[in-house]
């Protein structure tokens, strides 16, 4: 039973963005494994913390997040 587990940091993403996430790697992974197996691949989208994620040494924020979003650079 595939598991596919999705982290982001919090208040990115909406509530209907994180839904659609779900719904297009589901597809992608049922495209891969088959229909029949819908049923069983479970999808979690976890939020981290905003300055509990570090990319090169340095905490990244939601607000930093939603900077490089808008093509503003951190």
């Amino acid at each position: 039973m595939p598991l596919i587990q999705v982290k982001v940091i919090e208040n990115v993403f909406t509530s209907e963005q994180k839904q659609e996430i779900v719904r297009r790697l589901t597809d992608a992974m049922v495209e891969i494994e088959g229909e029949n197996m819908r049923a069983v691949t479970w999808c979690m989208v976890e939020e981290v913390r905003s300055g509990d994620w570090a990319i090169a040494g340095s905490p990244l924020s939601t607000a930093d997040v939603r900077a490089l979003a808008s093509g503003v650079g951190v």
